[in-house]
């Protein structure tokens, strides 16, 4: 494991309000949230650093993140209003950790970059 937050927070070396986890995924509330319900979910197995160094092999992380993140949602009663995931890719995107994650943001109606 890389020495990065999120490293020592899957080793449980510095404290996190854990809320999901399961085999390859670990999620808890992000300490700067941008929203009512801000999670982070995170793969336990595996350091990647940002989306682009992502390979074919590991592309079904991607999808646990996001099933994760869906579970947590419907468990919590966000599902019926709506959330957002959101993943950022390097500094530029607003990326601090090099650990990839998804963000789950809910809890209240969201802003929209134009139409969907």
């Amino acid at each position: 494991m890389t020495d990065t937050i999120f490293g020592k927070i899957i080793r449980r070396e510095i404290p996190a309000n854990i809320v999901y986890e399961d085999e390859d995924v670990l999620g808890f509330k992000d300490i700067a949230p941008q929203a009512p319900v801000h999670v982070l979910f995170i793969p336990k197995n595996e350091v990647i650093p940002t989306l682009d160094d992502l390979q074919p092999s590991q592309a079904h992380l991607i999808g646990k993140l996001a099933l994760a993140a869906a579970e947590y949602a419907r468990e919590q009663g966000l599902a019926q209003n709506g959330y957002r995931i959101v993943m950022n890719c390097r500094e530029d995107a607003g990326q601090t950790v090099f650990h990839i994650h998804l963000h789950l943001l809910a809890g209240a109606p969201l802003g929209h970059f134009g139409a969907a």
